[in-house]
């Protein structure tokens, strides 16, 4: 009877800390309509963590909260407080005047919290210098406004634990995206899961070692059908910069997450289904296709 009111008590904080894995952008630098600039959101115990913030992720955001007919009060946008970026790429940064200023506007009232490489800082202050007058004027004029939501603290990242609270440890490590040394990936635990994103990425060691036996292993990755028909010049840059469907899938069988989640997808006319079979030559454990606004519970 002690344990049966013992496990009524924790009942509710054990369903609390469920953690959710959602897809605001699954895209690429290439303008796919259905798929918006590179962007996650990590949620735990009614926190939302972003992972890249590419074009479209604050309206992606709002399309699951609960002001637009969705039902995760998380992504309401005056709630998104915390952003992690792998790399200043624009199709993985490009949505950062949004997620600076909408949110304030929308009512946030607490500085947004930036983590990120070198050159994050700059392009924040950068923003909010090119939109002084439209800020001014919110604060000063009859909208009302508070003086603080648009404001944001930074943080540079490096190797090793880059943030910790209640709900989750972040771990950042560096990525082999060519001969960028600012890029990286980031494993976060929870309570219940580890999820770790590959940011842009060639195949990596160091990759594999952090997603060894994760929960969720979200991994960039190129189409080899495509790349075939690409010029030596293109075949080239992307062999030393993306991850190819069989190398993505060697990586996997190696780390043996409980499930691939292949994303920021250069399918160059792959379908889908076929990008899934290439993967699974070399990897025969569960695999998904990022999709915007998919839900990974």
């Amino acid at each position: 009877m002690k344990k049966i009111f013992l496990l009524l008590i924790l009942f509710p904080f054990i369903l609390s800390a469920s953690t959710k894995l959602i897809v605001l952008g699954s895209g690429t630098p290439n303008p796919d309509p259905a798929r918006n600039g590179s962007a996650y959101a990590v949620i735990v115990n009614n926190q939302a963590y972003l992972i890249d913030f590419g074009p479209g992720v604050i309206r992606n955001a709002a399309a699951l909260s609960p002001e637009w007919g969705g039902d995760i009060k998380e992504m309401s946008v005056k709630n998104l407080e915390y952003a992690f970026l792998t790399h200043i790429h624009s199709d993985h940064s490009a949505g950062l005047t949004d997620l600076l200023l909408t949110p304030w506007v929308m009512g946030r009232n607490t500085k947004l919290k930036l983590f990120g490489p070198l050159g994050l800082d700059k392009m924040a202050k950068s923003i909010l210098i090119a939109f002084e007058d439209d800020i001014n004027y919110r604060i000063h004029g009859t909208q009302p406004s508070n003086k603080i939501g648009y404001q944001f603290e930074f943080q540079l990242i490096s190797e090793g634990i880059v943030f910790k609270d209640k709900n989750v440890t972040v771990e950042a490590f560096k990525v082999p995206h060519g001969s960028f040394d600012d890029a990286y990936g980031f494993r976060f635990t929870s309570e219940d899961k580890v999820i770790v994103f590959s940011g842009d990425t060639g195949p990596s060691k160091i990759l594999e070692e952090f997603a060894n036996g994760a929960d969720i292993l979200v991994h960039e990755v190129y189409s080899h059908a495509g790349f075939l028909e690409k010029t030596k010049e293109w075949q080239k840059y992307h062999q030393g910069h993306h991850t190819s469907t069989f190398e993505v899938g060697e990586i996997a069988s190696r780390a043996r997450p409980k499930l691939l989640l292949l994303s920021h997808i250069l399918f160059w006319g792959s379908t889908p289904e076929e990008i899934l079979k290439e993967t699974r030559t070399t990897y025969d454990g569960e695999i998904k296709i990022a999709k915007d606004l998919m839900i990974i519970e």
